[in-house]
C-alpha cells in the first residue's frame, strides 16, 4: 500500500487509500487534484505538485480558469496531466450544467446566476449571456454571445437577441461575469441593460433581467438588490429558501417585465 511520509517516521495514507476508506468529500484541495495528477516527479510526490499548482494559481478557481500552456509549464505537470486536469474541471462544470437542461422552469435570477457563476469559475475575462426562456419561464437555452476583457465585454443587441429569434423565445434573462469577483454593477452595465430593453421592446422579446455575477452573490437589475449564491447542495439538503429576483406572475402564462415597474 503506497504510504506518504511526513514528519520523519510519521506515516499516513495516501489520497487514493484516503479516497477508498473516506469518502470523497473528506479529502483535501490538494488530495484531489494529486488524484487527477496520479503520479508526481523525483523529489516530489503526486500531492506536493498539486499543493504547488494550488499556491501558483491561488486556489481551486484559479487553477480552473489556467491555460493549458500555463499548467503545463509548471514542474511536474506537462501537458498530459494538464489536459487531466482541465477535463476534471470540465466535468464539474458539465454536472452543474447538468440540472439546469432545457426545459427547467426558471422562477428567478439565483438560478441563471450561478449556472453563470459555476460555468466561469475562475475566468479572467468577462463573459455575456443569454438565456431564452418561453411563455412560461421554461429555459430553451443558454448561451454565451461574446467575450470581453478583464473588466468589460462589447454588447450588441443583434448578438444577444439572435439565439433568442432563433429559438422563439417570449422573453431573455441576460448575465456576465465580473471576474474580480465583485458584482457592483457600473454604468455600462446601466447603459446595457438600457439598450437591451429597448431592443427587446421593438422585437416584441420581453428583457426579464440583466444579472452581474460575483464570485459568491449577484446583482439583479429587476430587483435592484444583491442576492447571495448559494450552493446546490445546501438547496438539496433543504438547508433554506434562496431568495431571488420576482419574475413570475400569477398567471405564469403571461411575461411581463419587472424592469419597467
Amino acid at each position: 500500500m503506497h504510504e506518504l511520509r511526513i514528519h520523519g517516521s510519521q506515516r499516513r495514507h495516501g489520497p487514493r487509500e484516503r479516497i477508498l476508506q473516506l469518502g470523497e468529500a473528506r479529502l483535501s484541495d490538494a488530495e484531489s487534484v494529486a488524484l487527477v495528477l496520479r503520479t508526481g516527479m523525483r523529489g516530489e510526490g503526486a500531492e506536493q505538485v498539486a499543493q504547488r499548482l494550488l499556491r501558483r494559481f491561488g486556489g481551486l478557481p484559479g487553477l480552473a480558469g489556467a491555460s493549458l500552456r500555463e499548467m503545463g509549464a509548471q514542474p511536474g505537470v506537462g501537458p498530459v496531466r494538464a489536459a487531466s486536469v482541465a477535463a476534471a474541471f470540465g466535468l464539474a462544470r458539465r454536472l452543474a450544467e447538468a440540472a439546469f437542461r432545457p426545459g427547467t422552469r426558471v422562477e428567478n435570477g439565483h438560478d441563471i446566476a450561478r449556472l453563470v457563476r459555476d460555468s466561469v469559475h475562475g475566468a479572467r475575462r468577462e463573459s455575456f449571456f443569454v438565456a431564452p426562456l418561453d411563455a412560461r419561464h421554461r429555459l430553451l437555452g443558454l448561451h454565451i454571445v461574446c467575450t470581453g476583457s478583464l473588466d468589460a465585454v462589447p454588447v450588441h443587441p443583434r448578438e444577444v437577441f439572435s439565439p433568442a429569434v432563433r429559438d422563439s423565445a417570449a422573453a431573455i434573462v441576460v448575465a456576465h461575469n465580473h471576474p474580480s469577483g465583485d458584482p457592483q454593477p457600473s454604468a455600462e452595465d446601466r447603459l446595457v441593460t438600457g439598450r437591451l430593453r429597448e431592443s427587446g421592446v421593438l422585437l416584441g422579446i420581453v428583457l426579464l433581467d440583466h444579472l452581474v455575477v460575483g464570485a459568491d452573490r449577484y446583482y439583479s437589475f429587476a430587483a435592484e438588490a444583491f442576492f447571495p449564491i448559494r450552493p446546490l447542495a445546501a438547496e438539496s439538503a433543504g438547508t433554506g429558501s434562496v431568495a431571488g429576483s420576482p419574475w413570475v406572475t400569477t398567471d405564469s402564462n403571461v411575461p411581463f417585465d419587472p424592469l419597467t415597474r
